[in-house]
């Protein structure tokens, strides 16, 4: 018999990630329309039709609320880092991967990969965000502890492996707000806007729609990051 586990008020875990990520996605959106400060817990229960006692039920505060929108911002690309194969370079696996997105959904909807974006943004002047930011690129180390520690067969707190995996993640942390920076002032406020066709100044808005080079960037930058140690195919 399969038995759904449950959280200590009797909801599914399942049902409570999904309510936490709707409150979240309410709350980022009062937030980079209104401001941190001008919004508040009775607004954002308001915008998710739930009493305000519930969002407290949920988050500790209400900055915390944007923790599960602020994820989403990493989720898809660890998804491909966790999936690479041993025997594929990181170039081409990126590629690859970045590319079936355009005959199949990817693991994280366009709208909350734009919502995280903009908390990300917001995280330059808003430390409670800039946490929920830096909280995500934890997990984002820690995962590629794992990762990493697998294509080079040591252990995930091997120390090299920790330093490459630490290196790894302020590559992703470093990328994530340049590009996102870049595509939030090509399309301006709208969350529902296409991705941008052009290139930015620096040539990065317009890697979202050039598979290849954004592959490249990240590849590129991993690369460097740890002395060339993680990028190749492993025999």
């Amino acid at each position: 018999m399969v038995t759904t586990k449950r959280s200590p008020g009797g909801m599914s875990e399942q049902r409570r990630l999904r309510l936490r990520l709707e409150i979240s996605r309410e709350a980022a959106r009062l937030f980079w329309a209104q401001g941190v400060a001008a919004t508040s817990g009775d607004q954002i229960a308001a915008a998710v039709g739930l009493s305000t006692r519930t969002i407290w039920r949920h988050f500790r505060s209400k900055e915390s609320c944007a923790e599960p929108i602020v994820m989403q911002g990493v989720v898809t690309l660890m998804t491909l880092l966790r999936r690479w194969p041993r025997q594929r370079s990181l170039e081409d696996h990126l590629a690859a991967e970045l590319a079936g997105f355009r005959d199949r959904p990817p693991p994280v909807d366009l709208s909350d990969e734009r919502l995280a974006m903009k908390m990300i943004r917001l995280a330059d002047t808003e430390p409670a965000l800039r946490t929920a930011w830096l909280m995500a690129c934890d997990q984002v180390e820690r995962e590629m502890c794992a990762v990493i520690g697998d294509r080079l067969g040591r252990p995930a707190d091997d120390l090299e492996v920790r330093l490459h995996a630490a290196a790894t993640a302020s590559v992703v942390r470093v990328l994530d707000e340049h590009i996102g920076a870049a595509i939030l002032a090509d399309i301006g406020t709208d969350t529902n806007a296409a991705a941008p066709a052009g290139a930015g100044a620096d040539g990065t808005a317009g890697l979202t729609t050039d598979v290849p080079a954004l592959a490249r960037r990240y590849a590129h930058a991993i690369r460097t990051a740890t002395s060339g140690v993680v990028g190749d195919p492993v025999a």
